[in-house]
């Protein structure tokens, strides 16, 4: 792949720009997520579908990004590459300092289990389960022993500010409490990267505010947190905000850069 086909987007800092660059060469360890020209497409009964059309993205490890767009602008696709769900039909995708793009889907397996906790809008809970054991699910398949499990669980759930509803199953919690067990489940591997796809899309808009609030305080004790959304009010929470379009990197903006444009009446896609 030739360098002069990487188109940096509009916002990007000279550094990242730098590191989208250089293409095959592992990136320094404290970028966590960089892809270059990543490209990903889908035949759809013989019609191919360009979901992504080199997309070059570089995450700092503790940055706290969304990732915008409307539907079928690729945000779904780039977060299944992101969270080694998926592999890129052309282009690098670098987790970690592991060009993940390259592995075969068991190799590929194991970086997402180590490296990515997942966040989803149905918070995927075992209903007959308490919050603690929920949370130890992972662990358990993991093989971690009991004891080890139980404190690490304990200590997912004290970083989501539930420590005094551990033993409550999930039709005794909250809506805002649900997700906040599926968080710590997604933190107790202790993963390099924290992927929440719409996570506040079954939640109203106090308890989407509540759970933002955790983000917030997560990527303040250096948690790095990757959010795709599609409501410019949740994505401006975060401290960076990339907007996607036809596959490709739309804008790449600030908080303040982003929250500017919208509050002057600009679209974010």
């Amino acid at each position: 792949m030739s360098q002069d086909l990487l188109e940096v987007p509009a916002g990007t800092t000279p550094e990242r720009e730098a590191v989208m660059r250089a293409v095959g060469q592992a990136p320094a360890p404290e970028w966590v997520i960089v892809t270059r020209g990543l490209k990903r497409e889908y035949d759809m009964g013989g019609e191919i579908v360009r979901a992504l059309r080199g997309v070059d993205l570089a995450v700092k490890r503790n940055e706290y990004v969304a990732i915008m767009g409307p539907s079928g602008s690729g945000k779904s696709t780039l977060m299944n590459i992101v969270g080694c769900l998926d592999t890129p039909n052309d282009g690098e995708y670098w987790l970690n300092g592991q060009l993940v793009s390259e592995m075969k889907d068991d190799a590929l397996a194991r970086v997402r289990n180590k490296e990515i906790g997942f966040v989803f809008q149905t918070f995927n809970l075992l209903p007959r389960a308490t919050a603690l054991a929920n949370v130890e699910l992972p662990l358990v398949y993991a093989g971690v022993p009991a004891a080890e499990r139980k404190r690490r669980a304990m200590e997912a759930l004290e970083k989501v500010q539930l420590g005094q509803r551990v033993h409550h199953r999930p039709n005794e919690l909250s809506g805002g409490q649900r997700q906040r067990v599926a968080i710590a489940r997604a933190l107790v591997n202790d993963p390099s990267i924290l992927l929440a796809d719409e996570p506040t899309g079954n939640l109203d808009s106090n308890t989407s505010e509540e759970i933002m609030r955790v983000f917030e305080h997560l990527a303040d004790t250096g948690q790095t947190v990757i959010m795709v959304t599609h409501e410019p009010d949740i994505a401006s929470h975060a401290r960076r905000v990339v907007v996607l379009r036809d596959g490709r990197i739309a804008s790449d903006e600030t908080k303040a850069q982003f929250v500017a444009r919208i509050g002057a009446g600009q679209h974010a896609h």
